[in-house]
């Protein structure tokens, strides 16, 4: 799964979902216009803001890894339902559940809406979205695979526009494994 498999997933997911938000598209491409070079410096890619909101949206609306697996170390017990948690037992915690939670998000979490990174969800609780998980077991190469999926959607919007391909190619859903993939993705291509 490392490596490859999740940045596709979420290269995959960033096509499809700004195929499904124009708004979305229009404000990337207003960014990138800003610099006239057509191989943008690693600089100039680290200050697409907007771009980091958007990558840090699509992670959270679908993260490609499906969540994490911790083994408990002490006995515990849930707060709500009582039930007991023993020291020992391994507990899988969806990232899906956590991002779509609305206790700890100003704004709607089941909206795809980049601009919460920048103003009311700005400073969000931490763990209500990991998609490379939390704490000294997250993924060690999430800088390297943010970075990647960054120079990668750069170049595509700096070249393509997507388009919607209509809910007759879009109805299948995802697949969920140890990612979550698209099963259909069906978009248009426009080349600028």
């Amino acid at each position: 799964m490392a490596g490859y498999e999740t940045s596709a997933a979420a290269v995959a997911w960033f096509i499809h979902l700004i195929s499904k938000h124009p708004r979305v598209q229009t404000k990337i491409k207003a960014e990138l216009a800003q610099h006239t070079e057509h191989n943008l410096s690693i600089d100039q890619v680290d200050s697409l803001v907007y771009l980091d909101c958007v990558i840090e949206e699509v992670l959270r609306f679908v993260s490609p890894a499906t969540g994490v697996t911790r083994t408990l170390t002490i006995d515990d017990q849930f707060p709500q339902s009582g039930i007991k948690l023993r020291k020992g037992d391994q507990i899988m915690i969806p990232f899906y559940n956590l991002a779509r939670d609305k206790r700890y998000w100003n704004i709607d979490p089941e909206l795809f809406y980049s601009e919460r990174f920048q103003g009311e969800d700005k400073n969000h609780n931490p763990y209500a979205s990991i998609p490379f998980g939390g704490g000294h077991r997250q993924c060690i190469g999430q800088d390297l695979a943010k970075f990647e999926l960054k120079v990668i959607v750069t170049r595509l919007m700096q070249h393509v526009t997507f388009g919607d391909g209509g809910t007759e190619v879009n109805q299948a859903g995802y697949e969920q494994k140890l990612t979550t993939v698209p099963r259909h993705l069906g978009v248009t291509i426009t080349f600028d």
